[in-house]
């Protein structure tokens, strides 16, 4: 039978995992107990020990207990949960995951969730779910819940909790997942942020028209991590990255970064992706305050009390548009790339306050001289014209339609 997977350090997290792993069994769910602990005794046996753990990251309990560094030690435990998981997954021994810890076992669990398909259960009860939590969440879906009290004893308030994240685990493996339907439709990625919005909901239509499920991305940083990792996970079709901004938080240092993997996963996976430059005119900050100093001379918009939009300068945009092309240039599968040339956001137009034609010309011709072998358009149309969005859906219809012809033509 496939097993809950229980992580804890068993130094300090110990009785209250017993305590978990107590409740699971009565509830008819088979779980593995997993030591990721470094440091202390442990103060309970684990069905997989801390040992094992280092061993799968490539070290041993003896090297990182010489080293004496609290930081490593955690670095080192979440390599080897991470590896754990996916291999136990794999192999199918695995049917969820539910980990228990402050800081250091929080990262260490969520670490090996992340390492795991959209689906697989996972709950994780930490001393930190009230906080920010994006570094542990990721692009998973990761049930975060908030302890209360430390997790140090069971007491009238910490049982409650305790209990509550057995009964979600064990309703979560105990109620199968749906299994998938013979009429599901392909699945298109499509990125959005608020100033290309016009943009993505007409191209929906035209999507979903042709017979198209859509999944719109909010282009956040974690939106574009999300996508990456589900077009990795095989789930995609088809991907309309006409809102590519997080690039220019990358490249320039904004809040709102997807990380230098962003733009990468459709090419490795082979499949079809029409590109365009959505929001690159902008870097996103928080309020004005939250603004760098080295930037105080910069063209700003304030887009809320909570959100400070930067104008991006030619420099910035050429080296955005360089590495654009760099990374569709290795795609394995199809690739167009459509160009606004009358602007790329909702304020990067005539008579907006980022209407910038050098800066975007940078960046488009940084795009078309850099790119190898990929069809490049630039229409004279701003981004949110229906005519754009109607060219870009239309053009990834027909990649899609070309993807699925097999090799040497139709039959």
């Amino acid at each position: 039978m496939p097993s809950v997977f229980l992580f804890a350090t068993l130094d300090t997290k110990g009785r209250e995992a017993d305590f978990v792993r107590g409740l699971l069994t009565s509830y008819g769910v088979s779980v593995t107990l997993v030591d990721v602990g470094a440091l202390g005794t442990p103060v309970v046996a684990a069905d997989i020990s801390r040992d094992r753990i280092f061993e799968l990251a490539e070290t041993t309990i003896e090297a990182v207990r010489k080293n004496a560094d609290r930081g490593d030690a955690v670095t080192k435990a979440a390599t080897g949960a991470a590896r754990l998981a996916r291999d136990a997954y794999a192999r199918g021994d695995l049917s969820g995951v539910l980990g228990l810890g402050g800081s250091a076992g929080t990262t260490i669990a969520t670490t090996a969730m992340q390492a795991l398909p959209l689906g697989v259960p996972k709950v994780m009860l930490s001393t930190l779910a009230s906080g920010m939590v994006r570094q542990f969440v990721g692009d998973k879906d990761i049930f975060m819940l908030n302890s209360v009290v430390d997790i140090a004893g069971i007491n009238r308030v910490s049982r409650e909790v305790l209990s509550q994240a057995a009964r979600a685990m064990a309703g979560l493996v105990q109620h199968p997942r749906p299994d998938p339907q013979q009429d599901d439709k392909p699945l298109v990625a499509a990125t959005m942020f608020g100033v290309t919005t016009a943009c993505v909901e007409r191209a929906r239509e035209t999507l979903e028209r042709a017979g198209c499920e859509v999944l719109v991305f909010h282009a956040t940083g974690n939106g574009g991590q999300a996508m990456e990792s589900l077009i990795g996970e095989g789930l995609i079709a088809g991907v309309l990255d006409v809102t590519t901004t997080e690039l220019a938080d990358e490249h320039v240092g904004g809040f709102l970064s997807a990380g230098p993997d962003r733009l990468t996963a459709a090419g490795k996976a082979g499949i079809p992706q029409v590109v365009s430059t959505g929001a690159l005119d902008m870097a996103n900050f928080y309020a004005p305050e939250s603004v760098p100093a080295k930037f105080k001379d910069r063209l700003f918009y304030k887009h809320n009390a909570n959100v400070t939009l930067m104008r991006t300068t030619r420099d910035e945009n050429a080296r955005i548009g360089a590495s654009i092309a760099h990374k569709l240039s290795a795609a394995k599968g199809p690739v167009a790339i459509l160009l606004p040339a009358r602007g790329v956001s909702a304020i990067d137009k005539e008579g907006q306050p980022f209407d910038d034609p050098v800066a975007r010309k940078a960046l488009h011709d940084a795009i078309r001289s850099g790119v190898h072998g990929i069809p490049v358009t630039e229409l004279d149309l701003h981004i949110n014209d229906p005519e754009f969005a109607n060219a870009a859906a239309n053009k990834l219809l027909e990649l899609m339609r070309m993807n699925e012809q097999p090799a040497g033509g139709t039959s």
